[in-house]
């Protein structure tokens, strides 16, 4: 009952974005511009993670359990790291292949693919 009520919530919250929303471009537009915004900041919490296990490994220097924890975590600040810039790097790619240019997009513009003969 507790999951329902949030869910109730959270939709009714929701109500006032999506009815001030003039088009899908206008959400798709805000929802990237979130996604640009959060990203350097979760690169950045996934590089503290890698030194925080740094530091629990160097700072652990005789306990071999300690040094585990500060292995595992920096093993998952890394994989984090890497699936990170990975996505950013393939979002990238695929924009410059099919020639989309999120600045030039107003909020009547429907993205298309430049062919060139």
């Amino acid at each position: 009952m507790k999951k329902l009520a949030l869910i109730l919530i959270g939709v009714l919250a929701s109500v006032p974005v999506i009815a001030s929303a003039q088009t899908v471009v206008t959400i798709v537009g805000t929802i990237g511009s979130l996604i640009v915004t959060i990203t350097p900041v979760i690169v950045a919490l996934a590089l503290l993670y890698f030194f925080w296990g740094l530091a629990k490994y160097i700072l652990a220097a005789g306990d071999e359990a300690a040094q585990g924890e500060g292995k595992r975590i920096m093993i998952w600040g890394i994989i984090a790291l890497f699936v990170i810039v990975s996505v950013w790097g393939l979002v990238q790619v695929l924009n410059d292949t099919f020639g989309i240019n999120q600045q030039d997009l107003d909020a009547g513009d429907i993205p298309s693919v430049n062919i060139s003969t």
